[in-house]
């Protein structure tokens, strides 16, 4: 009887087994991967990603894995039944998040926000449109004050770009065009009055460049540097 009743425990037992085996890694009638999958890395029993398919497409949470990060997932990714637009979560091994924000695709698109390392306070945010920096990229001191914002045009620098102290006070101001210094910069002292006023041109400084000491004038330069005897 004892035998019997172990038979059939071991059979009982085998049979979830297999049922819950057969909850994963299934494809539809047309050959697309369709319910519960898991995949693991090679010789390994570490996840590589874990998630829910609907014929073929990505629906819902999915988790991925490093081959160290253990039980951790290192990115979470939330797809839309409706959309192709994909919520994205990027964690360190110990499940601090690192930065979040949308994907179409490869590409970044909308607001991606970085945080401070193993904290919740944002480091900096930027915009995106379709994979490139388009709009304002803003950086923050750990104690919440804007250190520097910039602006991007299609991934590349356009228009004014501050520093600031940590005391929010405006340190450098810069001028761009088209991913080159071109136009007014400015350098401040802690007290907010300039110290050093000049234009650039393509990357290169031009024409009077003044320098100031306390407020006053000090110094003119004129740039480019002309070359004796030339």
């Amino acid at each position: 009887m004892r035998n019997r009743f172990l038979f059939f425990f071991f059979f009982f037992v085998c049979g979830i087994t297999m049922v819950n085996a057969q909850q994963f890694n299934l494809f539809d009638a047309e050959g697309k991967r369709h319910g519960k999958w898991q995949k693991k890395y090679p010789n390994s029993d570490q996840l590589r990603y874990e998630g829910t398919f609907d014929h073929g497409k990505e629906i819902g949470e999915f988790k991925f894995y490093k081959p160290s990060s253990g039980k951790s997932p290192t990115a979470i990714k939330v797809f839309s039944k409706n959309t192709d637009t994909v919520n994205v979560k990027y964690f360190t091994e110990k499940g601090k998040v690192i930065s979040e924000g949308n994907m179409i695709g490869k590409e970044r698109v909308g607001v991606w926000t970085y945080y401070h390392n193993g904290s919740t306070k944002i480091m900096m945010t930027e915009e995106y449109s379709l994979g490139k920096l388009h709009g304002e990229q803003k950086t923050y001191f750990e104690n919440g004050q804007l250190t520097e914002k910039t602006t991007y045009q299609e991934g590349k620098k356009e228009g004014k770009r501050f520093m600031y102290s940590d005391k929010g006070t405006v340190i450098k101001e810069f001028t761009y065009e088209n991913d080159q210094l071109h136009g007014i910069t400015k350098y401040y002292d802690a007290q907010g009055k300039v110290k050093i006023e000049g234009n650039y041109k393509r990357d290169r400084k031009d024409g009077i460049w003044k320098y100031y000491e306390n407020g006053k004038l000090k110094e003119q330069k004129r740039f480019p540097v002309s070359k004796r005897g030339s």
